[in-house]
């Protein structure tokens, strides 16, 4: 499989930025005018910013400057060496400085999957600086940990982070053997093909899966990812056939709000929202960020 750090070209109508934080560049996809109030969008695993493609020119046509950015690890110029270096908190850190690269002193949040994890930290911690908050697919962590701990479906659903968490290369060699079949296999055909392609030629560049997988690594254990109680106003998506997260620990997540909450089920979608049905997530989306603008 052909290989290259360098980022995908930006997509037509799409601004591409370079965000330094500290010692890292990260890049980014932007829509919509300078001057709108900040949407910053964070991904998961294995996604880069353009699984937010079919999302961002809609909020960007609303009048708000959406930013998407490939995350630490994702980003070439954003791959610190440690395990460590992938901590939440080192996350969250970056996520505010995201923020403050676009002048924004608030800003509303929208994440998937690990970007939901980094959102829920920093809505617990960091309240006073988003408008609003949502999230596609990740239940709260206290919720996801108390599913796991309960429900052993839910606890088998999560063998795969047990695998990931090794730290002896057995992951990166097995997601990337046979021209990386099982990395493809991963999207379970929800994502269109040329988007995984473009995943894939980035994930093989040398030392990329490894940074993305430190994030499962870092945390002490397979869910202990530190997020409080939330103030601020949540939307949380989440698809009925999540094989990953199931409905268990999404039906208890309101109990972790204490802010104007709203949960939508989106009957027949799977894990990868962003990307299988932006017309699903859209409307529900821009109706949050209106109502707490």
């Amino acid at each position: 499989m052909p290989t290259d750090a360098t980022p995908a070209p930006a997509p037509s109508g799409f601004e591409r930025l370079e965000i330094q934080v500290g010692p890292h560049t990260h890049d980014a996809l932007a829509c919509g005018p300078a001057d709108g109030d900040l949407v910053l969008l964070l991904h998961g695993w294995p996604e880069f910013a353009d699984s937010w493609s079919e999302v961002l020119p809609a909020l960007g046509a609303a009048g708000y400057r959406a930013v998407a950015v490939d995350q630490r690890g994702y980003a070439p110029g954003a791959r610190p060496p440690r395990i460590a270096d992938y901590a939440v908190p080192e996350l969250v850190a970056d996520a505010l400085a995201f923020a403050d690269s676009q002048g924004a002193g608030r800003f509303h949040l929208v994440s998937h999957d690990w970007g939901g994890m980094v959102a829920w930290a920093l809505a617990g911690a960091h309240p006073e600086r988003l408008k609003s908050l949502s999230v596609l697919a990740t239940p709260h962590p206290e919720a996801l940990n108390r599913a796991a701990a309960e429900d052993p479906t839910q606890h088998h659903r999560l063998d795969y982070v047990r695998f990931f968490r090794r730290t002896d290369g057995a992951a990166e060699a097995a997601l990337l053997a046979d021209d990386a079949a099982r990395l493809r296999a991963v999207y379970g055909g929800k994502v269109p093909e040329a988007l995984v392609d473009a995943n894939l030629r980035r994930l093989s560049a040398p030392g990329a899966l490894t940074a993305t997988l430190n994030w499962y690594r870092a945390p002490e254990s397979v869910i202990s990812v530190p997020a409080g109680r939330i103030a601020v106003p949540t939307l949380f998506l989440w698809g009925s056939e999540d094989v990953a997260l199931g409905r268990g620990a999404a039906g208890s997540t309101g109990e972790w709000v204490d802010g104007p909450y709203r949960f939508e089920v989106l009957e027949g979608a799977s894990h990868w929202l962003p990307e299988e049905v932006p017309g699903l997530v859209t409307p529900p989306v821009l109706d949050h960020l209106a109502r707490h603008a």
